[in-house]
């Protein structure tokens, strides 16, 4: 079984636009990433990949995951793609190719792209994905390169405002 624990950023400043890449997280969207991460934590979920969206609020927001989940900061993966570019199509490719002896794989970033990705992996996915949303999908295959589309099944989401 091949894991992916699918993290949209935590709440950011609500300005900004301007310089969209720099912009960071608010208070409310740390403590978010604390009490998610500490949850995943206590449930023993930990990465053994993380790859994420270079712009800031992504970053901090994985980086606060990692400090909780015990992941070497240095080793944080940051795809280009993930900020801008990022098409279904591309999410999938990168997860294709991931090495066959990572399980689990957590990946950050941003709205839309990460919902349609969730919305595309699985059967059904009846949620929504505001800041900080954290999906668990789990594939029944041994290689990454045999992930396919609507094949995951959704083991958990956890969303700040409803712990």
């Amino acid at each position: 079984m091949k894991r992916l624990i699918i993290v949209r950023h935590a709440k950011s400043v609500p300005y900004g636009y301007d310089d969209d890449f720099h912009r960071d997280l608010i208070d409310r969207g740390v403590y978010d990433a604390e009490k998610i991460s500490t949850r995943l934590k206590e449930t023993g979920i930990t990465p053994d990949l993380v790859i994420a969206s270079p712009a800031t609020r992504a970053i901090h927001t994985a980086t606060i995951f990692c400090k909780k989940l015990g992941y070497d900061l240095k080793t944080i993966r940051q795809e280009e793609d993930f900020y801008e570019a990022a098409t279904t199509q591309g999410f999938l490719d990168v997860i294709q190719q991931l090495p066959e002896e990572v399980q689990t794989v957590f990946i950050f970033g941003h709205n839309p792209p990460i919902s349609y990705l969730v919305y595309h992996l699985v059967k059904s996915f009846n949620g929504e994905m505001p800041t900080c949303s954290t999906v668990g999908i789990d594939f029944p295959v041994v290689k990454w390169s045999d992930v396919a589309s609507h094949d995951g099944k959704v083991d958990f989401q956890y969303v700040p405002k409803s712990m």
